[in-house]
């Protein structure tokens, strides 16, 4: 890939220095244009699944910003860039904060809602010239030298294209960039393993509006002129067509899309008039009916297909060896860890889980076994603040004392030490077993969400990099995974994604393992080593609370039982005792001895 990079940087650096007729450099030029802000979209919409339909606003926003500065008070282009910038990540904040918490079609709906709104207010404000828009914009001086040409400005356009690849690419293979990726998978997952979403989401769209505002003042001093006319709906529709056409999850497809969007229309505006007459923008239609073929034939996108016919490797390699992380003091053996008191969940009228009382102390591994519907995976939702309680209270030992949980997120819960796995298996399927369990150790990494985004684009996370990587090996490792570092978790058989779950739990550095049907799809040697890996937890001081059908595990593996029928706790003791409990044998075990 790095050589395909390099012949990628010799083609751009040629084009204008060999005898290129001016209109190819010109259409280069709007590639690079167009690149800029479909690079922001694999990032928003590809990579973190957020739809956006109105980032031709924020290009306007850019353009606007230093035509109006360097018009009416003869300010440099480079202050009016930094000034769009801060202008762009103001409004994007803001409007990421309403947005941004919208799910479905509404996110969509509501992005061409503001998008609509910024091109019609740049259309009636008199200061910015209303529809006529601003003219006599100054070329931008570089160095000494005037970038009064297209072609003087071309390197600066695909200077600033390459930039924000190099940029995207760092982002995406560290520790936020794994957390953007999660968002795509859903919030519940990348919240449990303490990330903070809401404000991803919001970093995200930040940053996809500022490459659109750069995009729009590299624009606004090669045109020398705008107008509210290319910053309307029609032209963000086209940009998320460029992201989606090249792979909106390839920072790569950004380019091909743009490259193949802008060639197509420019060929369809000169062929088409002459087929079906001068009237009416049938591109537009053809834009519609390629990307439904695309959709049905190529859903990632053309780049996923020019992908496979380029060398691969790892995107992130686990060192031999990294500086430790810290780890969290195990309890005393015999405290009490969790303690659910008379926890009460109510769905309207349907009680899930009802007045439930039981303790887990350290070292020790409790199963909460029922039926199906008994409640069991709404406890545990319960105990980790994916769902709050209707009543009662949850406590949970930090610092030497039970502290309440249940009026605490997900992401708060699991810095106190709590770790789960999920019912139905969730993972980043296409993200590699080795960055899926590194997800795990988010929370201890070195650096904070502001921090660690600023040092991962600039590439000063390495040391951190190393060791969250290192320790993703070594729980991988140390659940019978290591050799499967770099394979996709989605091509992993359901047995071994639930280990790959486990492993990416215990990369959270928990004191209480939350485990949900972990033997499910397991076979029996796969039990034996899940069996082995949990008493070896236990012998280190490790609290754990396992959901399990299979009866034959639960019943030689946990040192105590509680058991739930209709969210109501029906026993409790020792697996032996258990199972002689007459309401068990006749609501669960079906009367076996």
């Amino acid at each position: 890939m790095r050589k395909s990079f390099i012949a990628f940087i010799v083609v751009v650096a040629l084009l204008p220095i060999l005898p290129t007729p001016e209109f190819w450099i010109t259409l280069a030029n709007y590639i690079g244009l167009y690149s800029i802000v479909a690079l922001g979209l694999v990032l928003l919409t590809g990579v973190g699944g957020l739809t956006s339909f109105g980032q031709a606003a924020f290009v306007g926003l850019g353009a606007y910003a230093t035509g109006y500065l360097t018009t009416q008070f003869g300010i440099s282009p480079w202050i009016g860039m930094l000034t769009g910038i801060v202008i762009t990540a103001a409004v994007a904040f803001l409007i990421g904060m309403l947005t941004m918490r919208l799910s479905g079609h509404y996110l969509p709906l509501g992005t061409i809602a503001w998008g609509l709104s910024l091109y019609y207010l740049f259309g009636n404000l008199d200061f910015l010239g209303r529809y006529d828009g601003l003219t006599g914009i100054p070329s931008i001086n570089l160095f000494g030298y005037t970038l009064n040409t297209g072609r003087e400005m071309y390197f600066l356009i695909w200077l600033v294209v390459l930039l924000a690849v190099i940029a995207i690419q760092n982002l995406l293979n560290s520790r936020p960039g794994r957390a953007i990726r999660a968002l795509k998978g859903g919030g519940v997952m990348a919240e449990a393993m303490g990330v903070n979403t809401a404000w991803m989401k919001i970093v995200i769209f930040v940053m996809a509006a500022v490459l659109a505002c750069v995009s729009g003042w590299l624009y606004a001093h090669l045109q020398r002129t705008v107008n509210p006319t290319p910053f309307g709906l029609n032209a963000g529709i086209e940009y998320l067509f460029m992201a989606v056409v090249g792979g909106a999850g390839y920072v790569w497809g950004a380019i091909l899309g743009a490259t193949l969007i802008t060639l197509l229309k420019d060929q369809l505006q000169f062929i088409l008039p002459k087929l079906l007459g001068a009237n009416g923008n049938f591109e537009i239609i053809v834009f519609g009916v390629m990307l439904v073929l695309l959709l049905q034939n190529a859903r990632e996108g053309l780049w996923a297909f020019v992908r496979k016919l380029l060398p691969q490797k790892p995107q992130a390699i686990a060192p031999d060896s990294a500086a430790p992380l810290p780890t969290r003091a195990k309890h005393a053996r015999g405290e009490t860890v969790l303690q659910v008191i008379n926890a009460r969940k109510q769905f309207g009228g349907l009680v899930a889980v009802n007045d439930l009382n039981f303790e887990v102390k350290a070292g020790e591994i409790i199963g909460l076994i029922g039926p199906n519907g008994a409640g069991k995976s709404t406890m545990f939702n319960l105990v980790t603040g994916v769902l709050p309680v209707t009543r009662g209270e949850i406590r949970f030992r930090s610092h030497g004392e039970l502290k309440r949980i249940d009026n605490l997120s997900s992401r708060e819960i699991v810095k106190l030490g709590i770790a789960r796995t999920f019912q139905h298996v969730r993972l980043m399927s296409t993200m590699s077993v080795l960055e899926n369990v590194a997800i795990g150790a988010h929370l201890r990494g070195a650096h904070n969400d502001v921090t660690g985004i600023a040092t991962s684009i600039a590439r000063l996370n390495r040391g951190e990099e190393q060791a969250l990587l290192f320790e993703a090996k070594k729980q991988l490792e140390r659940v019978g995974l290591g050799n499967m570092l770099y394979e996709e978790a989605g091509s992993l058989a359901l047995g071994q994604q639930r280990i790959l779950e486990i492993a990416r739990a215990l990369c959270c550095d928990p004191t209480l393992l939350l485990l949900d049907e972990p033997a499910a799809g397991l076979r029996y040697k796969e039990k034996q080593a899940l069996a082995e890996l949990l008493n070896k937890l236990r012998g280190e001081g490790m609290s754990v609370l396992i959901v399990e059908h299979d009866m034959d595990f639960v019943m030689n593996l946990t040192d105590r039982l509680v058991v739930m029928e209709f969210g109501t706790k029906i026993a409790e003791g020792l697996p032996l005792e258990v199972q002689q409990n007459e309401a068990v044998l006749e609501a669960y075990l079906g009367g076996v001895e």
